[in-house]
């Protein structure tokens, strides 16, 4: 860093103390304003206002994750979370996924600092072979399904400016979302303001050229509510040849007619620049952790795209506490993508939709609590290859055009799925105690390729299709040991398809899908209890064993450029412990949780090699993140830390990334100068500037394996706002 870069993050750092030292603040979701009371009241007032709430007992989150009406956590038999990621650590950025998921037991998210690969999620180690977008995990926005069909979910469009609170399922006893179910992620809206109109304006600076403002409106009238956000972010990274600008936003309507309740939503991106530093050997990232791999430079390696989704839901009660739930929902995605094998264009049609229909029965003398409902799904992938023609040198058979980065054209499908889903659910209740749970939902995914490229001898029709199903049984038993106090047991099953990609990319180089690639099925054995004590103590703790069948791997070929090809592992065994616990003490919110992840092969040999008991790479051992959040009147500072284990980064475990610990801070305030009001904070992200690996490329080929972390960061934001 130059001596002028120094002084300049030095006086942008003592500027924005000085700001907030004065200042009066306290933390509050990202849309909330405060009351006309609340601003009446002096500061002795507030202050006793606070300790008071601190002071209230506790309730056990309500959840609508669980294919349900509204639940309590504690009437659930299985492991879910549901967290407020503003409320308890306020003054996010709000640009990835990474800050609003920390914290969260059994959830991993790797952070790959590049801009043209989302963060790698995921839990209980399903989702972490991702090279690209999330898999394994199925990711909602406000019920609305973001995972096609296949099972992939791009995370680029996903908006998380207006986050009030996010709800976990982790393991498969989400299996009734159906095919890639290793756990549910359902981000849900903060509330809209109450006020007519109400508006904030958000704008923030920090390292790396980083910059991004945003917009927020929303506000209530007669039978409904609506809000909506856009903002537009550009930054340089960490790395380089990784900027990064994109606009994104995300809308919706809420309205209530003749009893019932209707949603409709609207989201998307329009992305022009993310380049793709790609990943780097042990001896680039020891030596310069900022460097792009010169490949992928030389290619301009990069992504563009652009994307909508919408949707449509409706609620209705049904005999009391049941309801009906019907929901719509499309949208297209544009994406051109430059990667050091082939230059890559999908242009992708998407639609989808379902239907519940949950009542409470009387069988037999005993309270029943049924659900029935099915899921549809559909994408179709228009995919187009051709050669990379960057960094050629002299004109060759495939870049005759040295002028045009697209050169000869090598593939030419059109790629369908369609999935259908039907499911049944019910809960029978034993006296006021005891619940037993059974579920039960029938999977079939159609694949279907058309080639489009002109037959020939050396080009054969790759035309085909292939059809895979599977049941996925649940079943789960809460005890209530107390109002506040339940233990429960589940046995579940899950299935999950290789997505388009995965089939489509063959090591032999073949066109069409890979007729060896099989879908893999996890059965899991889980106990757990949870619960609030003290009043405002709320503890979780979950155990877990997951036998996996034709687990689906990753891999890299030497001379493939980084493509990713897949292959099955015969079976793999994951045994977990997960807790965690959150609390209100005086000014203090308080949280903290610890994974332990031990998974490893028990069936696998590749090339006559025997890798049975090795462990499975890209996740770590052990984990541990912490947070605590001071409320001084209306001013907070929140502490973040984590640390996580080493992690193998192939099969052969013959390598790893180092385990690390890294500490974050922030500070700032909200309501400091009446109405309209101003909200200025700072962040400081690795505080003690550690140089670190978050994320890995699972058995690359050619020893690049490393994605390099940021070291320190410094952010300043300054919100305007009024309306609440």
């Amino acid at each position: 860093m130059t001596p002028l870069a120094s002084r300049l993050r030095a006086w942008t750092l003592l500027s924005a103390l000085a700001i907030l030292l004065p200042c009066t603040a306290r933390a509050q979701d990202t849309t909330a304003a405060r009351t006309d009371s609340a601003r009446a009241l002096d500061a002795l007032s507030r202050a006793k206002q606070d300790s008071m709430a601190r002071s209230i007992q506790r309730l056990a989150p309500v959840v609508t994750v669980s294919r349900d009406v509204g639940r309590s956590v504690l009437d659930l038999p299985y492991a879910i979370t549901s967290v407020r990621p503003d409320s308890q650590r306020p003054g996010q950025q709000h640009l990835a996924a990474d800050q609003a998921l920390f914290g969260l037991p059994g959830v991993v998210v790797a952070t790959r600092t590049n801009p043209s690969q989302d963060v790698r999620i995921a839990v209980r180690g399903f989702g972490s072979r991702s090279s690209f977008g999330v898999r394994s995990v199925r990711i909602l926005r406000d019920g609305m399904p973001l995972t096609n069909a296949d099972g992939q979910t791009p995370l680029d469009y996903l908006d998380l400016e207006t986050v009030g609170r996010i709800e976990v399922i982790r393991g498969t006893a989400a299996s009734l979302y159906g095919n890639a179910s290793g756990g549910v992620i359902d981000i849900r809206s903060a509330d809209s303001p109450t006020d007519a109109f109400a508006a904030q304006l958000r704008s923030e600076g920090g390292s790396y050229e980083t910059s991004r403002f945003t917009g927020v409106i929303g506000g209530s009238f007669k039978d409904g509510s609506y809000d909506a956000n856009v903002g537009h972010t550009s930054t340089n990274s960490y790395r380089e040849y990784s900027a990064q600008r994109l606009t994104n936003g995300y809308g919706r309507m809420l309205y209530t007619s003749g009893g019932t309740d209707f949603e409709l939503q609207v989201m998307g991106i329009d992305e022009p620049t993310a380049q793709n530093p790609g990943a780097l050997t042990a001896a680039q990232a020891d030596s310069a952790p900022w460097m792009a791999d010169p490949s992928q430079v030389r290619k301009h390696a990069r992504k563009e795209v652009t994307m909508v989704q919408t949707g449509l839901s409706a609620r209705h009660a049904l005999m009391g506490t049941g309801e009906l739930f019907a929901q719509i929902y499309g949208g297209g995605r544009d994406l051109y993508n430059p990667l050091t094998f082939a230059i890559v264009r999908v242009n992708r049609g998407q639609w989808g939709g379902g239907a519940r229909a949950t009542a409470p029965l009387k069988l037999f003398g005993l309270d029943n609590r049924a659900s029935i409902g099915v899921d549809v799904q559909g994408v179709s992938d228009h995919r187009f290859n051709w050669a990379n023609c960057n960094g050629v040198a002299s004109p060759t058979a495939a870049c005759v055009d040295l002028g045009n980065e697209q050169g000869a054209r090598s593939l030419d499908q059109q790629e369908k799925v369609s999935s259908v889903g039907p499911y049944v659910r019910d809960e029978v209740q034993f006296g006021e105690r005891y619940t037993l749970s059974a579920g039960i939902r029938a999977d079939y995914v159609k694949f279907e390729v058309d080639d489009n490229f002109p037959v020939s001898p050396s080009n054969p029709d790759d035309s085909g299709d292939r059809t895979l199903h599977a049941w996925s049984p649940m079943v789960g038993f809460v005890a209530k040991l107390s109002p506040l106090h339940s233990a429960y047991a589940n046995v579940s099953r899950a299935f999950e398809t290789p997505t388009t990609t995965e089939l489509g990319n063959q090591a032999n180089g073949s066109g069409g899908f890979n007729p060896d690639l099989q879908p893999q099925l996890s059965t899991t054995y889980e106990i757990g209890l949870k619960g609030i004590v003290l009043a405002h103590v709320q503890y979780d703790l979950a155990g877990f064993d997951t036998e996996v069948h034709d687990e689906l791997i990753a891999f890299e070929v030497p001379g493939g450029n980084g493509r990713t090809y897949f292959r099955n592992a015969g079976k793999t065994r994951r045994q977990g412990i997960e807790a965690a616990v959150q609390t209100d003490v005086d000014a203090f919110t308080l949280a903290a949780s610890y994974t332990y992840s031990h998974f490893h092969f028990r069936e696998y040999t590749v090339d006559s090699v025997d890798l049975a008991g090795n462990t499975i790479p890209g996740i770590p051992v052990h984990q541990v993140q912490a947070s605590a959040t001071y409320h001084y009147r209306t001013l907070f500072a929140t502490i973040e830390g984590q640390g996580k284990s080493k992690q193998y980064v192939d099969d052969e475990n013959s390598v790893s990334a180092a385990g690390y610990g890294i500490m974050n801070l922030r500070a700032g305030g909200t309501a400091l100068f009446g109405r309209p009001w101003l909200a200025p904070s700072i962040g400081l992200q690795n505080v003690f500037d550690k140089h670190y690996i978050a994320s890995v490329a699972i058995n690359a080929a050619a020893g690049k394996f490393y994605e390099t972390s940021p070291g320190r960061a410094l952010y300043v934001q300054l919100t305007a706002a009024f309306g609440h």
